[in-house]
């Protein structure tokens, strides 16, 4: 289909929506409007009482030629009703299953060159020293050592207050994030709220 250009505003009432099509299936992908194709479900290990957990993937288009786009996704959770126990112990709902944050896979979240996780509310009850690791497997949950998995500390934040921002490096393909305490308090969270960024670009097709 060919591009077309608009002279007024375009609306829709239920936003907007970036899509792929596979050229022998025919198949319809969402690639930005959307959430991550891989994130927790929901009543699983890593939503608290608050039930607060968003994922969204923006793809800013840049170039047409080489359709290089900047990506941007991020996360936010209310760690509220979610539970730290020992220092490298993953952060979770006690008894709830897998304690993921979600997938970052290429296709979903381009080449990760940069992570960032911002405070907006700080951490109460739970430990506020609050990193994040990066693990092979979906398997982790609350109260289990990050060290079981095959993990990689992706950001060392200290304790999180209101408007700390830290920033990390990058995330390698189709690894499954974690929030981990960083020192010991066994205690569930009655406060917390978290944001991570994390941005990439596609590779040049």
């Amino acid at each position: 289909m060919a591009s077309t250009t608009f002279s007024g505003p375009v609306r829709s009432e239920n936003g907007f929506q970036t899509v792929s099509k596979n050229a022998t299936t025919g198949t319809i992908t969402v690639t930005s409007g959307s959430k991550m194709a891989v994130e927790a479900e929901a009543g699983a290990g890593i939503e608290g009482t608050a039930e607060t957990y968003i994922t969204q993937v923006e793809r800013f288009k840049s170039d047409v030629g080489t359709n290089v786009n900047l990506v941007k996704t991020t996360i936010m959770l209310d760690l509220t009703g979610l539970q730290s126990t020992a220092a490298g112990d993953i952060i979770g709902k006690n008894g709830s299953g897998v304690a993921y944050l979600g997938q970052v896979t290429t296709a979903n979240s381009g080449v990760v060159f940069g992570v960032t996780m911002e405070c907006f509310e700080a951490p109460a009850g739970g430990d506020p020293d609050i990193d994040l690791y990066s693990a092979t497997e979906a398997t982790g949950v609350e109260d289990s050592p990050i060290s079981d998995l095959t993990e990689t500390l992706i950001i060392n934040a200290g304790d999180a207050a209101v408007g700390t921002r830290v920033a990390g490096g990058t995330i390698a393909a189709d690894q499954y994030l974690y929030l981990v305490a960083g020192s010991t308090t066994d205690a569930e969270y009655t406060a917390g709220r978290l944001v991570i960024t994390i941005l990439g670009y596609d590779v040049a097709s």
